[in-house]
């Protein structure tokens, strides 16, 4: 068993990665999937983000014996009735194309005057064996063209 000060983030989004080993600092480790040589994607099977974060944490903990957290965020549109939500990275296909994910949002928001958004994001930890979930939210609204060059996904 690892101590409680290395985690293994469970994704292979090497961007996500580095957003929080920058945020954690040298108080942790942090290992993603490639670190410890878990290359299969993890299955997402499920229609909310707690149970997809749950399966990936549940995942790496039980065949690696890490400690470890999984996220999994959606994009949430009211005027979208919560679309992309949990399909957020595929929204335009099984491809995880973040162009083409933002071109379908703005064109199925095209003549909508309800523009608001949110991102929430449900992480699961587990720690020792010890499972927990934690949610944030940033509320926000869509633009009418993307804008910017910085982060990734859904950000410009």
């Amino acid at each position: 068993m690892t101590t409680s000060r290395h985690l293994v983030f469970a994704s292979h989004n090497s961007n996500k990665t580095a957003e929080i080993r920058a945020i954690l600092g040298s108080g942790f480790v942090l290992d993603d999937l490639n670190d410890i040589g878990c290359y299969e994607e993890i299955p997402e099977p499920y229609e909310t983000l707690e149970e997809n974060a749950m399966a990936k944490a549940r995942h790496v903990f039980i065949h690696y014996r890490k400690n470890c957290f999984a996220d999994d965020t959606g994009l949430e549109v009211e005027a979208l009735n919560g679309r992309p939500g949990v399909q957020s990275a595929r929204y335009a296909g099984s491809g995880k194309d973040s162009k083409a994910n933002m071109e379908k949002l703005i064109n199925e928001l095209s003549g909508k005057t309800n523009r608001s958004a949110r991102f929430r994001t449900v992480i699961a930890l587990i720690i020792n064996g010890r499972e927990h979930l934690f949610e944030g939210i940033v509320n926000g609204r869509i633009t009418d063209k993307p804008m910017g060059e910085e982060g990734f996904g859904y950000d410009p």
